[in-house]
């Protein structure tokens, strides 16, 4: 039989190199694939983003979020929201918000 797949890791984390200096906490969109940077990645330098987890995400203003809820990424904005149009799916809240939260707690489901 031909090779066919090798395991590589656990997937928790994903190697990244950016091509300009990344933040603590800065959620990094490829795509459809949301990962969040744990610790500084200067540029040009292989660093690795969190790919699973729970993280609490800046949010839309005035939304409320409940247990459950679908939760989107607006790279534009750089806030998750509950809106699926140009936005990437980054998981399922796990801790209601209410609208005057700045946060929402999601545990990252792609």
């Amino acid at each position: 039989m031909a090779f066919e797949a090798k395991y590589v890791g656990d997937g928790v984390f994903i190697d990244y190199t950016p091509s300009v200096a990344v933040v603590a906490g800065q959620v990094i969109e490829q795509v459809n694939l949301i990962g969040v940077a744990n610790t500084p990645i200067s540029a040009n330098i292989l660093g690795s983003l969190a790919v699973e987890g729970v993280f609490d995400f800046a949010k839309t203003a005035s939304l409320v979020v409940n247990v459950g809820d679908l939760v989107y990424w607006d790279d534009t904005l750089n806030e998750a929201n509950k809106t699926l149009t140009s936005n990437v799916y980054i998981g399922k809240c796990v801790k209601a918000s209410a609208a005057a939260d700045t946060t929402v707690r999601v545990k990252l489901d792609q």
